[in-house]
């Protein structure tokens, strides 16, 4: 219940803050490419189920519905502007809203992707799958896109055995840290 409190107030002071510079992401994105500010990704959310998470468009309206980095060639399904939002992690903002709709968290394992069997598969049989995803994540931290599936598994049960209200305080300013950086992003 905690948690859930410290989700909706964080989520909305963020909201409030970044109303203007969400506001001009969403005219870049128009402006610089076609199709839709925000991108709706099919997702396992918490108990298996599935939602729909909201992301500013980084890629071009045909990319396949894949991880990114099964893709051949991920940089040629980039926008003009899709590089930056990734490695800002400016793109994750809309996700602000699946936490105040109650889908998300702001701290929990990073949802999959509905065709990440291999992942969803190990979630599902050491129970990570009872947490609630997060925008940011113990493994979001500890790696991001530069780890292996396993080593995502591995720091998302460690997550699971050692949550606590303090512990996502710490995940939440070393996301601070790691973003101003742009650590391990990839693509």
């Amino acid at each position: 219940m905690l948690k859930r409190i410290s989700d909706i107030i964080i989520s909305t002071i963020l909201v409030s803050i970044l109303i203007i510079p969400i506001i001009i992401i969403m005219i870049a994105i128009k402006l610089s490419s076609k199709g839709t500010t925000i991108y709706w990704s099919r997702r396992v959310g918490r108990n298996k189920t599935y939602f729909l998470m909201p992301k500013f468009r980084t890629m071009i309206a045909e990319t396949p519905e894949v991880a990114t980095d099964k893709l051949s060639s991920p940089n040629k399904y980039l926008t003009p502007i899709g590089s930056f939002l990734r490695k800002s992690s400016l793109d994750e903002l809309p996700q602000l809203l699946s936490v105040l709709k109650g889908d998300m968290s702001i701290v929990g394992p990073r949802p999959a992707l509905y065709n990440q069997h291999d992942l969803n598969k190990k979630r599902s049989e050491l129970g990570i799958n009872v947490l609630k995803p997060g925008i940011t994540g113990w493994a979001q931290i500890n790696g991001r896109d530069k780890i292996s599936i396993k080593k995502k598994i591995d720091l998302d049960y460690y997550y699971l055995q050692h949550q606590s209200i303090l512990f996502d305080y710490q995940i939440m300013l070393k996301t601070i840290y790691t973003m101003i950086k742009s650590k391990d992003i990839i693509y």
